[in-house]
């Protein structure tokens, strides 16, 4: 008996890996995250699965179910949004699998941030603008950050910032990285990525948070901030540059076409 964390992906039923699909069909026993995972990415569980929402269980109700999956010699299913490694809430479960010696197994799944910045057209990490995407969030009523984890230390870096689970204090996010990022720096809100009523918000650091009480958005968003958003003027990346050698084009252009000559 093994229990599988599978990540479903942002939303839109169709970004779950073939592998995560594979495994749910084969599952006897579903056990999905309900507030943020359509019930399309579960409707290929077998016709006699035991599909349970977990929204409104506890912790301790999830495990009672994977112990009597166990009993029964059944695997199980356990879907989660996005992928599991981020604010999956995962790490307590597999502390109380280890404890029960249950074997467990991770399938990735696309994060929010990736599925995001794909709708938007957008890559990260622009060269010479920012190569670095970190990803956090802000303590509101969940567990607090660690120290050295606040923005105003993460934002003296410069990093593209994807903020997660923190869109109702965007009001203390711009305040803390004005400062650091300037008031003009491009800074979007993407609610509800991979759903059918999925928008962006674009803005400034200076302007973000009025876009977002105009539009009520109270959850389910992900904040990005950083110049690499909205960088236009920039030098194209050495990767394909036909002057820069590297161990799989180890010629450079240049010396091709004298060679030719």
């Amino acid at each position: 008996m093994k229990v599988y964390f599978i990540g479903a992906g942002p939303g839109d039923p169709d970004l779950i890996t073939v592998k995560g699909r594979r495994i749910i069909e084969a599952c006897k026993v579903c056990l999905y995250a309900g507030s943020l995972v359509p019930e399309a990415v579960v409707a290929c569980a077998p016709e006699d699965a035991l599909v349970r929402d977990t929204a409104p269980m506890t912790l301790d109700d999830i495990i009672a179910e994977m112990l009597a999956a166990r009993d029964r010699g059944e695997d199980v299913a356990r879907v989660h949004s996005g992928d599991p490694s981020l604010y999956g809430a995962i790490a307590e479960q597999i502390r109380r699998l280890q404890d029960n010696e249950i074997d467990y197994e991770i399938v990735p799944g696309v994060s929010a941030y990736a599925a995001a910045a794909a709708a938007m057209g957008q890559e990260l990490t622009i060269p010479e603008v920012s190569q670095t995407v970190i990803l956090t969030r802000t303590a509101m009523k969940s567990s607090a950050m660690p120290e050295g984890e606040d923005l105003a230390t993460l934002g003296r870096t410069g990093a593209t910032l994807a903020i997660h689970l923190s869109v109702r204090n965007i009001r203390e996010i711009e305040r803390q990285l004005i400062p650091l990022y300037g008031a003009d720096c491009p800074a979007v809100v993407a609610y509800r990525v991979g759903w059918p009523d999925q928008h962006f918000i674009r803005g400034t650091l200076s302007d973000i948070w009025e876009k977002v009480r105009d539009a009520k958005i109270t959850r389910t968003a992900l904040i990005f901030v950083g110049r690499a958003l909205g960088e236009t003027d920039f030098r194209d990346s050495a990767l394909y540059d036909g002057a820069h050698a590297h161990v799989l084009r180890p010629v450079r252009t240049k010396a091709k076409k004298k060679l030719a000559q």
